[in-house]
């Protein structure tokens, strides 16, 4: 422990940001750096603990705490604080893939599990992450790093998100053949297209394929398995298949009115075309749906919603509303939610604090949800109705009678969330499913009922986070290996 009371000496300071009314001029990361010695000063409040919380990964009351990745948090910490950049790097990439990515996305399920948040506010767990990968690239500590040694095997991996990107890093480091296949134009999946770019910048992304390409990972786009590749080509040109295909199927509304409206989008579709018009022309290619001078709606509270939030100020909206059917959370941990629990509280995120500095109001609205979605002549979304939700002892909701509510709305967007994987590549695989329209494995297992075929990520996890699809992906990977080679020394 580098610093004995630095928890004691020194508060939590976090990386300065431009201000919200500055930052919607633009799509650019707004997040600053603090100074070498103040950063070092963060590093020292790590208290070391006998028990890390903060690396437990593990699951209490059905939530997840620590992280899930094991990161050796207080190892690194103490290098920040001592200033030895290349031996904190060294102990951060030995369980995590891509620091860069969760340094910057992740919502720090480590802090919410740090001791020293319990009187005082936690380490900034996060933010030291990524000021070590940033500083490793920036110093010339990121070189390729290629096998001394290949195996003759061919493995593909189906997806080039979170989960695919890390499963192909290991299994390329270990020595085998790795092909990445993504449908898309860029590289990076959810990371790439489904996050916008103030949040990832995608220069980023792009930083770390070129490193795996340097390093002997081969990528292929455009090219959707399962439409333009079929799996019997690729299982006769490949001893192991990974599908890290997502959880692509959108959670639709029903509103009366919803399937003839012109104006609704689902969330990821209005984030991808809004990136990638972004990144092919800074958007004077129009291939994006613009919210300029638009009263636009999203339904959904979560990141993807406050993401949307986000995008469509950046536009110049005319105005934004945000719907949550759940109540609003309480501000600070009841009593039945205690440390080292995920707190279930309120979260007010960029997007909502850009939107409360412009309209000078939260723009969320809880306990509400879409009636009907009114159109005009052409077809147009015009107006929603809306209504309020009551809830019962059991958490059951019903409508509240006479809480209707007619609002404007030009565009709206639904951002509910996702019901699975889309099934074409799975039925193209001929794999199980399981209720949750996830690949179906043994549990802790990530080997399909096809043999030679795994799956990993969100297609096989459903829904969730960036630091799980990295955690996923390097589970499969060593299970991959064993396949292969009989067993595995990762």
């Amino acid at each position: 422990m580098g610093k004995a009371t630095g928890f004691l000496e020194y508060q939590r300071d976090e990386t300065p940001e431009r201000s919200p009314l500055e930052r919607i001029r633009d799509f650019d990361e707004f997040h600053g750096a603090l100074s070498e010695e103040e950063r070092r000063k963060q590093g020292a409040r790590c208290m070391n603990c006998g028990v890390p919380f903060c690396q437990s990964g593990m699951m209490l009351h059905g939530m997840a705490t620590g992280c899930p990745l094991h990161n050796l948090i207080p190892e690194w910490n103490d290098e920040v604080y001592h200033g030895n950049t290349w031996h904190a790097l060294s102990r951060l990439l030995k369980t995590n893939n891509f620091p860069e990515f969760t340094g910057r996305v992740c919502p720090a399920l480590c802090e919410v599990a740090c001791l020293c948040g319990v009187n005082d506010r936690p380490v900034t767990i996060k933010e030291n992450e990524r000021s070590i990968i940033e500083k490793g690239f920036t110093d010339g500590y990121m070189q390729p790093c290629i096998p001394e040694i290949r195996t003759d095997k061919q493995v593909a991996i189906v997806g080039s998100g979170p989960s695919g990107l890390a499963c192909a890093d290991m299994l390329n480091k270990r020595g085998h053949h790795v092909t990445v296949y993504e449908k898309n134009d860029r590289i990076g999946g959810l990371l790439m297209y489904g996050i916008p770019n103030m949040k990832l910048d995608k220069t980023v992304i792009d930083r770390r394929v070129e490193l795996m390409k340097e390093e002997g990972v081969r990528f292929i786009t455009h090219t959707n398995v399962g439409v333009d590749l079929l799996p019997k080509a690729l299982l006769e040109q490949y001893d192991a298949v990974v599908l890290c295909c997502g959880a692509e199927q959108p959670r639709d509304i029903q509103a009366l009115g919803r399937e003839e409206a012109k104006g609704v989008y689902f969330a990821v579709d209005f984030l991808t075309r809004n990136t990638k018009s972004l990144l092919d022309s800074h958007f004077a290619d129009g291939q994006y749906v613009n919210a300029k001078d638009k009263h636009v709606v999203v339904i959904g509270g979560g990141d993807t919603g406050n993401d949307c939030v986000g995008t469509v100020l950046r536009h110049g909206c005319k105005s934004v509303v945000q719907l949550e059917m759940m109540p609003k959370a309480p501000d600070e941990r009841s009593a039945d939610n205690p440390w080292p629990e995920y707190p279930k509280t309120c979260k007010t995120d960029y997007g909502q604090q850009e939107a409360i500095a412009v309209f000078g109001k939260d723009p969320r609205r809880y306990c509400t949800t879409v009636n009907r979605v009114i159109t005009n002549e052409e077809g147009n979304v015009t107006a929603i109705e809306i209504v309020r939700l009551a809830f019962d002892e059991n958490r059951k909701y019903s409508p509240v009678p006479g809480s209707e509510e007619v609002i404007d709305c030009d565009l709206l967007i639904i951002a509910a969330g996702f019901t699975g994987c889309k099934t074409y590549i799975a039925d193209a695989f001929q794999l199980e499913l399981s209720p949750r329209n996830t690949v179906k494995t043994e549990a802790g297992k990530y080997a399909s009922n096809v043999p030679g075929v795994f799956a990993a990520g969100d297609m096989h996890r459903g829904q969730s986070l960036v630091v799980w699809a990295i955690a996923e992906g390097r589970e499969c990977a060593k299970e991959v290996d064993a396949y292969l080679e009989g067993y595995s020394n990762m």
